[in-house]
């Protein structure tokens, strides 16, 4: 399990891979100044979702993620 502090860290490392370091920190100011109801978000989100549809886009990120890794 994570610490805190690790979960933070990769999750900022995680914004920066994916957005860059200035809208990464655009979109934690964002995620700062606006409400944002996560429960609400979640049940939008993954109505739709069964565990199956789940596991494969876990795969499938997993496999782009190691290609890409592979890449670099």
């Amino acid at each position: 399990m994570n610490t805190d502090t690790e979960i933070r860290i990769k999750g900022m490392k995680a914004l920066i891979d994916a957005l860059g370091p200035v809208d990464s920190a655009r979109f934690v100011s964002l995620a700062l100044r606006e409400p944002f109801d996560y429960g609400k978000w979640r049940i939008e989100e993954f109505a739709n979702e069964t565990l199956d549809s789940l596991m494969e886009k876990i795969r499938i990120y997993e496999k782009n993620r190691e290609t890409s890794e592979s890449i670099s």
